[in-house]
Protein backbone atom coordinates (compact mmCIF):
# COMPACT_ATOMS: atom_id res chain seq x y z
CA UNK A 1 0.00 0.00 0.00
CA UNK A 2 1.28 3.49 -0.85
CA UNK A 3 2.46 5.57 2.09
CA UNK A 4 1.33 9.13 2.77
CA UNK A 5 4.68 10.36 1.47
CA UNK A 6 4.24 8.44 -1.80
CA UNK A 7 0.73 9.84 -2.33
CA UNK A 8 1.96 13.37 -1.58
CA UNK A 9 4.77 13.01 -4.12
CA UNK A 10 2.29 11.76 -6.74
CA UNK A 11 0.04 14.77 -6.14
CA UNK A 12 2.99 17.15 -6.50
CA UNK A 13 4.10 15.42 -9.71
CA UNK A 14 0.64 15.48 -11.27
CA UNK A 15 0.22 19.16 -10.41
CA UNK A 16 3.47 19.90 -12.24
CA UNK A 17 2.26 17.91 -15.26
CA UNK A 18 -1.07 19.76 -15.14
CA UNK A 19 0.73 23.10 -15.37
CA UNK A 20 2.63 21.87 -18.45
CA UNK A 21 -0.49 20.55 -20.22
CA UNK A 22 -2.37 23.76 -19.43
CA UNK A 23 0.46 25.86 -20.87
CA UNK A 24 0.64 23.65 -23.99
CA UNK A 25 -3.09 24.05 -24.48
CA UNK A 26 -2.78 27.85 -24.30
CA UNK A 27 0.09 27.84 -26.82
CA UNK A 28 -1.83 25.57 -29.22
CA UNK A 29 -4.91 27.78 -28.90
CA UNK A 30 -2.94 30.91 -29.78
CA UNK A 31 -1.30 29.24 -32.79
CA UNK A 32 -4.57 27.71 -33.93
CA UNK A 33 -6.19 31.10 -34.48
CA UNK A 34 -3.49 32.08 -36.94
CA UNK A 35 -3.54 28.65 -38.61
CA UNK A 36 -7.31 28.88 -39.05
CA UNK A 37 -7.01 32.27 -40.71
CA UNK A 38 -4.34 30.98 -43.08
CA UNK A 39 -6.35 27.96 -44.19
CA UNK A 40 -9.54 30.01 -44.57
CA UNK A 41 -7.66 32.42 -46.82
CA UNK A 42 -5.95 29.64 -48.82
CA UNK A 43 -8.99 27.47 -49.53
CA UNK A 44 -10.82 29.82 -51.95
CA UNK A 45 -7.68 30.27 -54.07
CA UNK A 46 -6.94 26.54 -54.22
CA UNK A 47 -10.56 25.73 -55.11
CA UNK A 48 -10.85 28.47 -57.73
CA UNK A 49 -7.61 27.68 -59.53
CA UNK A 50 -8.67 24.02 -59.64
CA UNK A 51 -11.98 25.03 -61.22
CA UNK A 52 -10.26 27.29 -63.74
CA UNK A 53 -7.87 24.51 -64.75
CA UNK A 54 -10.75 22.05 -65.16
CA UNK A 55 -12.71 24.56 -67.25
CA UNK A 56 -9.74 25.18 -69.56
CA UNK A 57 -8.98 21.47 -69.79
CA UNK A 58 -12.40 20.91 -71.34
CA UNK A 59 -11.23 22.47 -74.61
CA UNK A 60 -7.51 21.73 -74.35
CA UNK A 61 -5.58 18.74 -75.54
CA UNK A 62 -5.07 17.13 -72.14
CA UNK A 63 -4.46 13.69 -73.65
CA UNK A 64 -0.92 14.71 -74.59
CA UNK A 65 -0.16 16.55 -71.34
CA UNK A 66 1.83 14.29 -68.98
CA UNK A 67 0.20 15.87 -65.93
CA UNK A 68 -3.23 14.58 -67.04
CA UNK A 69 -2.20 11.44 -68.89
CA UNK A 70 -3.26 8.30 -67.07
CA UNK A 71 -0.71 5.50 -67.15
CA UNK A 72 -0.71 1.86 -66.21
CA UNK A 73 0.02 2.08 -62.51
CA UNK A 74 3.06 -0.02 -61.64
CA UNK A 75 4.70 2.41 -59.23
CA UNK A 76 2.90 4.72 -56.85
CA UNK A 77 4.16 7.41 -54.48
CA UNK A 78 2.31 8.14 -51.25
CA UNK A 79 2.81 11.56 -49.71
CA UNK A 80 1.96 10.94 -46.05
CA UNK A 81 1.65 14.16 -44.02
CA UNK A 82 1.94 13.97 -40.23
CA UNK A 83 3.16 16.29 -37.48
CA UNK A 84 6.74 16.79 -36.35
CA UNK A 85 5.77 16.28 -32.70
CA UNK A 86 3.47 14.12 -30.63
CA UNK A 87 1.13 14.97 -27.75
CA UNK A 88 -1.75 15.59 -30.16
CA UNK A 89 -3.96 12.60 -29.46
CA UNK A 90 -4.51 10.13 -32.29
CA UNK A 91 -3.63 12.69 -34.97
CA UNK A 92 -0.47 10.95 -36.17
CA UNK A 93 -1.48 7.35 -35.52
CA UNK A 94 -4.72 7.68 -37.52
CA UNK A 95 -2.84 8.95 -40.58
CA UNK A 96 -0.21 6.21 -40.35
CA UNK A 97 -2.88 3.52 -39.91
CA UNK A 98 -4.70 4.78 -43.02
CA UNK A 99 -1.48 4.76 -45.05
CA UNK A 100 -0.64 1.20 -43.97
CA UNK A 101 -4.21 0.05 -44.63
CA UNK A 102 -4.16 1.59 -48.11
CA UNK A 103 -0.88 -0.12 -48.94
CA UNK A 104 -1.87 -3.56 -47.64
CA UNK A 105 -5.48 -3.69 -48.80
CA UNK A 106 -5.45 -1.79 -52.09
CA UNK A 107 -1.90 -1.69 -53.48
CA UNK A 108 -0.15 -4.92 -52.45
CA UNK A 109 -2.94 -7.18 -53.82
CA UNK A 110 -2.45 -5.45 -57.21
CA UNK A 111 1.34 -5.95 -57.06
CA UNK A 112 1.93 -2.21 -57.22
CA UNK A 113 5.34 -0.99 -56.10
CA UNK A 114 5.01 1.63 -53.35
CA UNK A 115 7.38 4.42 -52.39
CA UNK A 116 6.73 6.81 -49.52
CA UNK A 117 7.38 10.54 -49.45
CA UNK A 118 6.88 11.31 -45.73
CA UNK A 119 6.23 14.87 -44.62
CA UNK A 120 6.72 15.42 -40.89
CA UNK A 121 9.08 13.76 -38.42
CA UNK A 122 6.53 11.23 -37.16
CA UNK A 123 5.83 9.96 -40.68
CA UNK A 124 9.54 9.87 -41.58
CA UNK A 125 10.48 7.91 -38.45
CA UNK A 126 7.59 5.48 -38.83
CA UNK A 127 8.25 4.44 -42.42
CA UNK A 128 12.05 4.50 -42.14
CA UNK A 129 12.04 2.08 -39.19
CA UNK A 130 9.74 -0.31 -41.08
CA UNK A 131 11.98 -0.49 -44.15
CA UNK A 132 9.55 1.06 -46.63
CA UNK A 133 10.98 2.50 -49.81
CA UNK A 134 11.55 6.22 -49.17
CA UNK A 135 11.66 8.46 -52.25
CA UNK A 136 12.36 11.64 -50.27
CA UNK A 137 11.27 13.29 -47.05
CA UNK A 138 10.63 16.65 -45.44
CA UNK A 139 10.46 17.29 -41.71
CA UNK A 140 10.78 20.11 -39.24
CA UNK A 141 8.65 22.48 -41.33
CA UNK A 142 5.56 22.94 -39.15
CA UNK A 143 7.19 25.01 -36.42
CA UNK A 144 7.46 27.87 -38.94
CA UNK A 145 5.44 26.74 -41.94
CA UNK A 146 6.41 28.58 -45.11
CA UNK A 147 5.33 28.40 -48.77
CA UNK A 148 8.84 27.28 -49.73
CA UNK A 149 8.00 23.86 -48.26
CA UNK A 150 5.26 23.33 -50.84
CA UNK A 151 7.67 24.33 -53.63
CA UNK A 152 10.22 21.77 -52.44
CA UNK A 153 7.61 18.99 -52.32
CA UNK A 154 6.35 20.03 -55.77
CA UNK A 155 9.87 19.95 -57.25
CA UNK A 156 10.66 16.53 -55.78
CA UNK A 157 7.40 14.85 -56.75
CA UNK A 158 6.92 16.33 -60.22
CA UNK A 159 10.54 15.58 -61.13
CA UNK A 160 10.04 11.89 -60.31
CA UNK A 161 6.66 11.83 -62.07
CA UNK A 162 8.00 13.40 -65.26
CA UNK A 163 10.98 11.05 -65.21
CA UNK A 164 8.61 8.07 -65.13
CA UNK A 165 9.81 6.88 -61.71
CA UNK A 166 6.24 6.92 -60.46
CA UNK A 167 2.94 6.51 -62.29
CA UNK A 168 0.63 7.96 -59.66
CA UNK A 169 0.92 10.24 -56.64
CA UNK A 170 -1.56 10.09 -53.74
CA UNK A 171 -1.79 12.51 -50.82
CA UNK A 172 -2.80 11.23 -47.36
CA UNK A 173 -3.34 13.91 -44.74
CA UNK A 174 -5.67 15.29 -42.06
CA UNK A 175 -8.12 17.95 -43.20
CA UNK A 176 -9.15 20.58 -40.67
CA UNK A 177 -12.91 20.46 -40.05
CA UNK A 178 -13.18 22.05 -36.61
CA UNK A 179 -11.19 22.37 -33.41
CA UNK A 180 -12.39 18.97 -32.23
CA UNK A 181 -12.67 17.21 -35.59
CA UNK A 182 -10.18 16.24 -38.29
CA UNK A 183 -10.95 14.23 -41.41
CA UNK A 184 -8.47 11.86 -43.02
CA UNK A 185 -8.23 12.52 -46.76
CA UNK A 186 -6.85 10.11 -49.37
CA UNK A 187 -6.64 12.11 -52.60
CA UNK A 188 -5.04 11.58 -56.00
CA UNK A 189 -2.55 14.31 -56.82
CA UNK A 190 -1.01 13.12 -60.11
CA UNK A 191 -2.16 12.62 -62.77
CA UNK A 192 -4.42 15.59 -62.14
CA UNK A 193 -8.03 14.39 -61.78
CA UNK A 194 -10.61 16.37 -63.75
CA UNK A 195 -14.14 17.18 -62.67
CA UNK A 196 -16.94 15.15 -64.24
CA UNK A 197 -18.92 18.24 -65.21
CA UNK A 198 -16.26 19.62 -67.57
CA UNK A 199 -18.09 18.80 -70.81
CA UNK A 200 -21.16 20.84 -69.81
CA UNK A 201 -19.02 23.83 -68.81
CA UNK A 202 -17.05 23.87 -72.05
CA UNK A 203 -20.18 24.51 -74.08
CA UNK A 204 -20.98 27.63 -72.07
CA UNK A 205 -17.42 28.90 -72.49
CA UNK A 206 -17.21 28.51 -76.27
CA UNK A 207 -17.76 32.25 -76.92
CA UNK A 208 -14.90 33.46 -74.70
CA UNK A 209 -11.83 35.06 -76.27
CA UNK A 210 -8.57 34.21 -74.47
CA UNK A 211 -5.47 36.38 -74.47
CA UNK A 212 -2.90 34.84 -74.50
CA UNK A 213 -4.06 31.59 -76.06
CA UNK A 214 -6.11 29.12 -74.06
CA UNK A 215 -3.31 26.53 -74.22
CA UNK A 216 -0.75 29.03 -72.88
CA UNK A 217 -2.97 29.91 -69.94
CA UNK A 218 -3.66 26.23 -69.35
CA UNK A 219 0.04 25.28 -69.25
CA UNK A 220 0.79 28.28 -67.02
CA UNK A 221 -1.88 27.29 -64.50
CA UNK A 222 -0.79 23.65 -64.10
CA UNK A 223 2.22 24.27 -61.80
CA UNK A 224 0.27 27.02 -60.01
CA UNK A 225 -2.53 24.56 -59.33
CA UNK A 226 -0.23 21.80 -58.06
CA UNK A 227 1.68 24.13 -55.73
CA UNK A 228 -1.57 25.59 -54.41
CA UNK A 229 -2.92 22.11 -53.64
CA UNK A 230 0.25 21.13 -51.78
CA UNK A 231 0.22 24.40 -49.83
CA UNK A 232 -3.39 23.84 -48.89
CA UNK A 233 -2.61 20.30 -47.70
CA UNK A 234 0.19 21.60 -45.45
CA UNK A 235 -2.04 24.31 -44.02
CA UNK A 236 -4.90 21.86 -43.45
CA UNK A 237 -2.59 19.43 -41.67
CA UNK A 238 -1.03 22.18 -39.56
CA UNK A 239 -4.40 23.54 -38.42
CA UNK A 240 -5.72 20.03 -37.76
CA UNK A 241 -2.62 19.20 -35.70
CA UNK A 242 -3.01 22.30 -33.53
CA UNK A 243 -6.71 21.57 -33.01
CA UNK A 244 -5.90 17.98 -32.02
CA UNK A 245 -3.14 19.13 -29.67
CA UNK A 246 -5.38 21.71 -28.02
CA UNK A 247 -8.10 19.09 -27.46
CA UNK A 248 -5.60 16.51 -26.19
CA UNK A 249 -4.01 18.95 -23.74
CA UNK A 250 -7.43 20.09 -22.52
CA UNK A 251 -8.39 16.46 -21.84
CA UNK A 252 -5.05 15.86 -20.13
CA UNK A 253 -5.54 18.91 -17.90
CA UNK A 254 -9.05 17.75 -16.97
CA UNK A 255 -7.84 14.21 -16.25
CA UNK A 256 -5.02 15.58 -14.09
CA UNK A 257 -7.51 17.64 -12.08
CA UNK A 258 -9.72 14.59 -11.53
CA UNK A 259 -6.73 12.46 -10.55
CA UNK A 260 -5.52 15.09 -8.06
CA UNK A 261 -8.97 15.19 -6.49
CA UNK A 262 -9.02 11.40 -6.20
CA UNK A 263 -5.53 11.31 -4.70
CA UNK A 264 -6.42 14.04 -2.20
CA UNK A 265 -9.37 11.95 -1.02
CA UNK A 266 -7.11 8.90 -0.73
CA UNK A 267 -4.48 10.95 1.10
CA UNK A 268 -7.03 12.28 3.61
CA UNK A 269 -8.41 8.78 4.23
CA UNK A 270 -4.92 7.34 4.79
CA UNK A 271 -3.98 10.27 7.04
CA UNK A 272 -7.17 9.83 9.09
CA UNK A 273 -6.49 6.11 9.40
CA UNK A 274 -2.92 6.78 10.52
CA UNK A 275 -4.10 9.29 13.16
CA UNK A 276 -6.76 6.86 14.39
CA UNK A 277 -4.14 4.10 14.62
CA UNK A 278 -1.79 6.34 16.65
CA UNK A 279 -4.62 7.28 19.04
CA UNK A 280 -5.49 3.61 19.55
CA UNK A 281 -1.86 2.79 20.23
CA UNK A 282 -1.62 5.60 22.81
CA UNK A 283 -4.87 4.53 24.51
CA UNK A 284 -3.80 0.89 24.53
CA UNK A 285 -0.43 1.83 26.03
CA UNK A 286 -2.10 3.95 28.72
CA UNK A 287 -4.48 1.11 29.62
CA UNK A 288 -1.60 -1.33 29.77
CA UNK A 289 0.28 0.97 32.19
CA UNK A 290 -2.82 1.26 34.42
CA UNK A 291 -3.25 -2.49 34.50
CA UNK A 292 0.39 -3.05 35.45
CA UNK A 293 0.22 -0.53 38.26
Amino acid sequence: MATLRDIKLRIVGIKSTQKITKAMKMVATAKLRRAQNRIINARPYAIKISQMLSDLAADSDTATNPMFLSREVKNITLVVVTADRGLCGAFNSNILKEAVRYIREELEPENISVSIYPVGKKSTDFFTKRNYSISGSLKGIFSSLDYSASIQIFDDIVKKYNAGETDKVVLIYNEFVSIIQQKIVNKQFLPIPLQKSIEKKSIAQSNFIFEPARSDIFNYLIPKHLKAQIWRVLLESNAAELGARMTAMDNATTNARDLIRSLNITYNKERQAAITKEILEIVSGANAMKASS
